[in-house]
């Protein structure tokens, strides 16, 4: 295995790690400001609060893009499968 083709394999799986993640990060994102601002709002300050609906909405999210991420992930291992025979 030559050092590029090293190198390529790691930013194919690091891209392919950022893609799926993307969707439940940013549902936590999203659900954490909307909660922070709820609780600055009503001057609130408990950790569970922002936790439990940021967890749930994570858990929404993946059951949701769970097709979608199975297709990349499928596509990635597939992939890396095909190219052992021009590795090696």
């Amino acid at each position: 295995m030559t050092p590029d083709t090293a190198i390529e394999l790691c930013q194919q799986a690091v891209l392919t790690a950022f893609l799926l993640s993307l969707p439940a990060l940013g549902a936590a994102l999203v659900v954490g400001l909307i909660v922070s601002l709820g609780q600055a709002v009503t001057q609130l300050q408990d950790q569970t609060l922002s936790f439990v609906p940021k967890l749930a909405a994570m858990v929404l999210v993946l059951l949701y893009t769970l097709p979608w991420t199975l297709h990349w992930l499928i596509e990635y291992a597939t992939g890396v499968i095909r190219n052992i025979p021009t590795v090696m």
